[in-house]
């Protein structure tokens, strides 16, 4: 199914209107007002509102709040986290729900799986994967290898379709300009924003990713459920409920908990139970192990 084939129709969805503009007030504020807080409590305010604002993003894809593309992709667009165009972004999103074999980096451009590789980048791919098996490798050097790869990937595809790569970022060229220039009115540097702002919110967006696929012979058996995820369900807008999510990928993040609770033994059983109790649980089992396996298991 495909991200916007279960949109819905009519109207504003006033919740998730009102959400975009608590999300880009409360970052033009903790921006204006950052040389007030001591650094502990600006970087999780700032990390928060970086990953806060990329799953309003994740809405927008879907369709919300207005179903009209355009509008949706202002009200998501600004690039907040600096790095990720929103037209990359979405064209990758709606091909990972698009596809039939979720987790193959084959067909899935989100899997976080390797194909076999040879070369000699080969080794190092697979040392920086390994080290990002376990949790804390993933949210500590995550958000440096995820940037840096995509970086590159665009730089690679710049020599094979540049007019694309040119409609992907001239519009993420003009976001930046407004978020640099309200950096510059509010006295933050570079160093400052990406410290406190653009690193822990990709870690935090990288926690909720980092358990909610997982390389299974079923399709269905591919996508997870964290189930009491506490503040993180407003955070990551309940895509927690991430098998609930990829079942009605239009339902708006505030339904998405109801739906879940009165199919909650069909999306199990349709999932083969791969639920996890909150990230309390993801981080028990992950904290020293992997994940999973590095290169996807259906490849030879």
């Amino acid at each position: 199914m495909t991200a916007g084939s279960a949109r819905r129709t009519g109207g504003i969805e006033w919740p998730t209107l009102i959400l975009a503009l608590v999300i880009h007030a409360g970052w033009a504020l903790a921006l204006l007002l950052h040389d007030r807080m001591p650094l502990w409590l600006l970087v999780p305010i700032g990390g928060w509102l970086v990953a806060w604002h990329g799953s309003l993003q994740h809405e927008t894809i879907h369709g919300h709040p207005t179903g009209i593309a355009w509008i949706d992709a202002l009200i998501g667009g600004l690039p907040l986290s600096l790095w990720l165009p929103y037209r990359c972004y979405r064209r990758e999103h709606i091909a990972h729900h698009a596809t039939d074999a979720v987790t193959d980096p084959a067909a899935d451009p989100e899997s976080r799986y390797l194909a076999p590789a040879s070369g000699r980048s080969a080794p190092w791919r697979l040392m920086a994967a390994a080290l990002q098996g376990p949790l804390p490798g993933r949210l500590l050097l995550g958000p440096f290898a995820v940037v840096g790869g995509f970086l590159l990937a665009e730089g690679r595809r710049l020599g094979h379709e540049p007019a694309r790569v040119a409609r992907d970022w001239l519009p993420h060229l003009i976001g930046l300009a407004a978020v640099g220039a309200w950096l510059t009115y509010c006295h933050v540097g570079l160093g400052l924003y990406l410290a406190a702002f653009v690193y822990p919110g990709t870690a935090l967006a990288l926690l909720r990713s980092f358990a909610e696929h997982r390389a299974a012979e079923r399709p269905g058996h591919r996508v997870a459920v964290v189930e009491q995820a506490g503040p993180f369900a407003l955070l990551f807008l309940h895509n927690n409920l991430h098998a609930a999510h990829h079942r009605a990928p239009g339902l708006p993040w505030y339904r998405l908990p109801a739906y879940y609770r009165r199919h909650r033994a069909a999306i199990l059983s349709d999932n083969g139970g791969l639920l996890y109790t909150g990230y309390g649980d993801v981080a028990r089992r992950f904290w020293r192990r992997p994940h999973d396996v590095l290169v996807h298991p259906g490849w030879p």
